[in-house]
C-alpha cells in the first residue's frame, strides 16, 4: 500500500470509530440475544421445551437437586419466575419437586428420565445457536467479547466479579 493510499484510508472514518448514540448498544444486545433465544426455542420447538427451560434442565442436568432459588440465580432470574417455571416444567413431565432430606420445608428439583432425555438436543441446539450467532468471529475476538459483557454484568450487579465462582 502506498503512502497516499494510507492516507487515504486515514482520511476515512472507520465504521466502528463513527460515534455511536445513546441506546444503540441496549438495542443491538437486546436484539442479539433475542435472535439467539429464537433461533434455540425454535432448534428445541420439537420437543415441547420452551424458552427458559432448557437452562433448567441443563443447570440439573450438572447438579441435581437444586432448589428454585439456586437455579435461579444461575440463570439471572427472580425466584418467583423460576417457581412458575419448576411447576410447568412439572407439569410437562421434565422434572419432579421433592423435598430437601435435611429441612423437609425446602424443595429441590430433580430431573425426571423424561428431562434428561432432552439433555444432548439442548446441549447441541445450545452449540447450534452460539456457532451461529458467533461465525466469522476469531478466538480472540469471542473471547474479548465474552470479557467485555461479564464487565458489563458486574457493573450492572448481575455476575460475580472474574476470579470467582469457578472462572
Amino acid at each position: 500500500m502506498t503512502k497516499k493510499d494510507k492516507d487515504k484510508k486515514k482520511d476515512k472514518p472507520a465504521k466502528e470509530q463513527q460515534p455511536r448514540e445513546p441506546g444503540d448498544l441496549q438495542s443491538e444486545v437486546t436484539r442479539a440475544s433475542r435472535a439467539m433465544r429464537t433461533f434455540l426455542t425454535n432448534a428445541l420447538s420439537h420437543s415441547g421445551i420452551y424458552a427458559g427451560q432448557d437452562g433448567v434442565i441443563l443447570a440439573l442436568s450438572e447438579e441435581d437437586g437444586l432448589s428454585a432459588g439456586a437455579i435461579a440465580d444461575r440463570l439471572g432470574v427472580k425466584p418467583p419466575t423460576m417457581t412458575r417455571t419448576l411447576a410447568r416444567m412439572e407439569a410437562q413431565g421434565f422434572i419432579k419437586r421433592e423435598a430437601d432430606a435435611s429441612d423437609g420445608r425446602q424443595m429441590r428439583a430433580v430431573l425426571t428420565d423424561h428431562g434428561r432425555r432432552h439433555v444432548g438436543a439442548i446441549q447441541l441446539a445450545v452449540k447450534a445457536t452460539e456457532n451461529l450467532a458467533l461465525h466469522d468471529l476469531s478466538d480472540k475476538e469471542i473471547r474479548q467479547f465474552l470479557k467485555v459483557l461479564r464487565k458489563m454484568n458486574r457493573n450492572l450487579g448481575q455476575v460475580e466479579p472474574e476470579g470467582e465462582a469457578g472462572e
